[in-house]
């Protein structure tokens, strides 16, 4: 009897291969687990809210995506398309690299702006369409769907090597804790200050492939557009 308990995970297998919506194939999943397991309603909705209020940290991407949503709507894309119309000579390579030293800074700083979902998506990417478009081309689907990827591995480099900057920050402890362990003692800020030139080297070496990559992609979908 005791593997009815699994029979949540019967139903996320047998939801997502019939293709059904994730989101109620995993709270049906959480329901029917909760009430074979011999929770109860009550007790069912005192883990949840329990887990919940432990982990609020980690809902916080759910208003990120609200605000996300309602800037979209009122307009977001647009602004941020119109703004690079007016910087002559934009590409979507350089555009991605400024927001690569942007994000570097701020991340220093420990400060976020919601990473791919929150800014990068809603911000970054119509900007460097509207630089396309600003060369005289229009978008090509498979060249949006590139700078997509370069846009977001930018985000990705510039987060996980400037963050380790703040001093107090969780990946400076983990490190600090880590070489404690193994009988080494060092300052926060002087892990910091060993990890500027790693840091300024990865920022360099990403703008780097960026801005070739983004010059062969251009000679690769519009090589025959006047």
């Amino acid at each position: 009897m005791e593997l009815i308990k699994l029979v949540g995970v019967l139903i996320v297998i047998v939801g997502f291969a019939l293709k059904l919506d994730s989101i109620l194939i995993i709270f049906l999943a959480l329901i029917t687990t909760g009430l074979v397991g011999g929770l109860g309603i009550d007790g069912l909705l005192e883990a949840i809210g329990t887990n919940f209020v432990a982990n609020r940290s980690m809902a916080i991407f759910i208003m990120i995506l609200l605000i996300t949503g309602v800037l979209e709507r009122n307009g977001l894309r647009e602004a941020a398309t119109d703004l690079i119309k007016k910087v002559k000579g934009a590409t979507a390579g350089k555009v991605i690299c400024a927001y690569g030293v942007m994000r570097g800074i701020f991340g220093a700083f420990n400060v976020g702006f919601g990473g791919v979902a929150g800014f990068v998506r809603p911000v970054v990417l119509p900007m460097a369409e509207a630089a396309v478009k600003n060369q005289g081309h229009e978008a090509a689907e498979e060249h949006v769907e590139d700078i997509k990827g370069m846009a977001s591995a930018m985000e990705n480099i510039t987060w996980f090597f400037f963050q380790v900057l703040f001093v107090g920050g969780s990946g400076g402890i983990l490190v600090q804790s880590t070489l404690a362990s193994l009988g080494y003692e060092v300052e926060l800020i002087e892990l910091a200050a060993a990890e500027i030139p790693v840091a300024v080297v990865a920022l360099i070496a990403g703008c780097t492939v960026t801005l070739l990559n983004d010059k062969k992609l251009t000679n690769r979908y519009y090589k025959d557009t006047k």
